[in-house]
């Protein structure tokens, strides 16, 4: 399994307090997302903002697209995404006419996985041509005590298997990394823990430094 990235999510409700973190960390991190919550703030100014200020990093539009697959993806990839999320509850039509966009463009959609999904939806996913995914716990189940645990596990693992990269999302800090040690994990996913730290740098730091203690360092 290659190396998890590190990604940056920016859920500001304002484009200038997004960029101000974004400037400030883009160093630290692999990938930079435009949130759900700014890209309903902003727009798609959001995604062309960031694009402009991070040229060489992954840009995801974290739309969770629920319709109107292929006229989004041409508006996310247009902007200066990379990758665009689309929420599992969307019609397979949709999954297929963005991932069409996706690929013309050099790009990925990403599924996002919220409330009620199947093994068989993945695998429908993955015969469609995509191949990442996003498993989430949300900001509600968070505040609610919500753990993560071994049905979670045994969820990620059979996604794997099915060969679906996972991103990892929803309160991860660092201490949580070595908890998806067999998972196949494209990114772990972190907003607060990494824009709110105290020491940014640092912040990031420690999160290289548990993902290297497992998957091998960069060069590796």
């Amino acid at each position: 399994m290659s190396r998890p990235l590190l990604q940056l999510a920016l859920d500001h409700t304002t484009l200038p307090a997004a960029l101000q973190d974004a400037a400030v960390l883009q160093e630290y991190v692999d990938i930079v997302e435009a949130g759900t919550i700014l890209c309903l703030s902003e727009g798609i100014n959001a995604v062309k903002a960031l694009r402009n200020l991070c040229p060489k990093k992954i840009i995801v539009a974290d739309w969770k697209v629920a319709d109107a697959g292929e006229t989004l993806a041409e508006q996310a990839f247009r902007a200066g995404a990379n990758w665009m999320t689309i929420i599992c509850a969307a019609p397979l039509a949709t999954v297929e006419k963005g991932h069409a966009v996706a690929q013309s463009c050099g790009g990925e959609i990403q599924m996002e996985l919220f409330g009620n999904w199947t093994l068989e939806d993945a695998r429908a996913w993955h015969r469609t041509g995509v191949r990442q995914a996003i498993y989430h716990r949300g900001r509600d189940a968070q505040a609610s005590g919500q753990q993560w645990g071994e049905a979670d596990l045994a969820k990620m693992k059979a996604l794997s298997d099915i060969g679906l990269a996972l991103s990892v999302t929803g309160g991860i800090t660092p201490e949580d990394v070595a908890l998806f040690k067999g998972i196949h994990v494209k990114a772990f996913i972190a907003g607060r823990s990494l824009a709110g730290a105290a020491d940014p740098a640092r912040a990031a730091a420690e999160f290289h430094a548990q993902i290297d203690a497992i998957w091998g360092g960069r060069d590796a």
